[in-house]
């Protein structure tokens, strides 16, 4: 019995839709509920959100395009700007009859977006049935001008036609809503897919020359590795697919059937394992692989960012590095002493304050000024060092590295009076 049922679409059709969108069935038949018939007026906005990689997309897409629903789909990234995504939605929609040529119409303000789509709606005729607007990546509307999304979200009611706005974002609606307040939409939750649901969808990929239960056995072996660590449908979709061949050898060879699980697992394990080590970095092509596999290369002829374990800083961040360090455990007063050739008679004196007589390195890094760490770098290197932009990006670069190891110690962070310290131990991290 099918799950997907609605009077206005005939059967057929609604059980290819659920064929194309496996375990996302609620999702669909929640969707379909809301839109309701063609000609009914549906809800004025919808914001879906999820984690990457749960369907979002994908399922709007499909559905649109199965049920032949008039829609215009826009990606925010594609399109960062507010005149840049009003003209893109006005493109789509002028050009969804064939009959006309597509002109550019400029669109500065959402008024004249408002009264030009009025234009376009009543020159499609799609007055008698719904319009879907699908923003992708919606959480860029955040950026724009403060109207452009309260202005979205009310679209119906601003233009009094028949439409719906859907936003697909990663984040959830909390984090949307303008201090000003807007229209609340009508919010639906895509969940993470369930390794149940990863093996259901990876086992309908199966090549035609195998049968099912060996494609889904391979699936099996695959989510067992790599389900802790990745849990992205792309990317299993990727690995998958890259992996299979060599998974298949023995069968190839006549070594074992597709049965023999043993043999098959032992001779993918150890490629499995280094493929462990290129998940999401994309190292190397997909051919470059493949070669590797058929030369049998051992995981150190990855040439990736995994492959190396020594990473050279450039030549003045080395420096910098111990010109920091430098500043952060000597006191002011001994700089003239320390980093001049001819300092002069400097006068001895057992007079120390208490706070001195404790060791520094006890006592911990203290902060110093950027001119005092630009005084020491010129006087131990040896060559004459100009301040250029290199010198000052690599000062950002570090401290850059250096707040990002504080991560986590809040107490070492304290807002704008956050000043630059060196310790030893953020040295001995980067000389790792």
């Amino acid at each position: 019995m099918p799950n997907l049922e609605h009077p206005a679409y005939p059967a057929a059709t609604l059980l290819h839709l659920e064929s194309l969108v496996p375990c996302r069935e609620s999702q669909v038949s929640m969707l379909l509920s809301i839109f309701g018939e063609r000609q009914q007026f549906s809800f004025p906005s919808i914001f879906i959100y999820g984690h990457t990689s749960s369907g979002k997309t994908y399922v709007m897409q499909t559905l649109l395009n199965t049920l032949q629903l008039p829609h215009v789909f826009v990606n925010c990234v594609e399109y960062f700007t507010s005149r840049l995504l009003l003209e893109e939605i006005l493109i789509q929609l002028q050009s969804y009859s064939e009959t006309e040529q597509t002109s550019h119409v400029p669109c500065d303000t959402f008024n004249d977006f408002v009264r030009l789509f009025k234009q376009a709606v009543t020159s499609q005729e799609l007055e008698d049935q719904t319009l879907y607007i699908v923003l992708d990546r919606a959480e860029q509307l955040r950026e724009m001008e403060v109207n452009i999304l309260p202005g979205f979200l009310r679209l119906q009611e601003l233009t009094d036609r028949n439409v719906t706005v859907v936003l697909l974002s990663e984040i959830v609606w909390e984090l949307f809503r303008p201090s000003t307040g807007c229209f609340e939409p009508f919010t639906l939750y895509f969940p993470d897919y369930s390794i149940g649901h990863l093996q259901k969808i990876l086992s309908q990929n199966h090549p035609p020359e195998y049968s099912a239960d060996f494609y889904a056995a391979y699936i099996n072996i695959l989510l067992g590795v790599f389900y802790m660590v990745c849990r992205d449908l792309k990317e299993l979709q990727h690995l998958a697919a890259l992996n299979f061949s060599k998974y298949c050898e023995p069968v190839v060879r006549g070594e074992a059937n597709e049965r023999d699980t043993r043999k098959l697992w032992k001779n993918i394990e150890p490629h499995l394992k280094k493929a462990m080590q290129t998940v999401y970095l994309r190292e190397i092509s997909s051919s470059q692989w493949e070669r590797l596999q058929r030369d049998d290369g051992e995981p150190g002829q990855l040439k990736g960012l995994s492959a190396h374990t020594h990473m050279e800083l450039p030549y003045y961040s080395k420096f910098l590095l111990i010109a920091a360090y430098l500043a952060s455990y000597n006191p002011v007063r001994t700089d003239k002493r320390f980093f001049l050739k001819h300092h002069g008679k400097i006068r001895k004196t057992n007079f120390m304050k208490k706070h001195e007589k404790t060791s520094n390195h006890l006592l911990g890094p203290k902060p110093f000024p950027l001119d005092r760490l630009l005084a020491i770098l010129y006087s131990i290197v040896d060559i004459r060092v100009a301040p250029t932009a290199n010198i000052f990006s690599q000062i950002t670069s570090l401290v850059t590295l250096q707040l990002l190891s504080m991560v986590g110690h809040n107490d070492q962070l304290d807002g704008p009076r956050y000043k630059c310290t060196v310790s030893l131990d953020f040295i001995r991290a980067i000389a790792r």
